[in-house]
């Protein structure tokens, strides 16, 4: 890849993954609202935000202040609803506010995604240890308020 095609990679990750953060807000989850979007050939296949299963009312806590058992992450939310829409995620990049979780990551693995773009890295690493044993390519991007990204880290 050249230096001008990295360099509009890198404006188009920043955009996404900002977009995915506007997205986050969708979330009814007090605790923590994370947006994910799938996106294929630069355009958005999919999307999601942690919450509920649909159906269920939209409280993602319990009385106790603890994130109920069946509440769904944002990738889990974007994985499945391109398994509904007939779309596939074959060789995507996956935006996601905070990186995955162990259980997100055996799902990215199996639908296909290539790389994982996230804004801030969850309290466990064991979900990025996987991605990244599979072969695929995680980004950590901080997008701080000012609107002026860094990258952290590329392993």
């Amino acid at each position: 890849m050249t230096e001008q095609e990295q360099h509009k990679q890198y404006e188009l990750d920043c955009r996404y993954l900002r977009m995915a953060r506007i997205w986050a807000e969708n979330s009814y989850c007090r605790r923590r609202q994370v947006g994910a979007l799938i996106v294929k050939d630069k355009m958005i296949i999919s999307d999601g935000y942690n919450g509920t299963p649909s159906g269920f009312e939209n409280v993602c806590e319990d009385a106790n202040g603890l994130t109920k058992p069946y509440v769904l992450h944002a990738e889990a939310n974007a994985i499945t609803k391109i398994a509904r829409s007939g779309n596939n995620s074959d060789g995507a990049t996956l935006y996601v506010t905070a990186s995955p979780c162990i259980e997100c990551a055996k799902l990215i693995i199996q639908a296909g995604i290539k790389r994982v773009v996230y804004g801030e890295a969850y309290r466990l690493a064991d979900g990025l240890e996987l991605l990244q044993r599979a072969g695929i390519e995680t980004l950590l991007l901080e997008i701080p308020t000012d609107g002026v990204p860094s990258v952290l880290s590329q392993p």
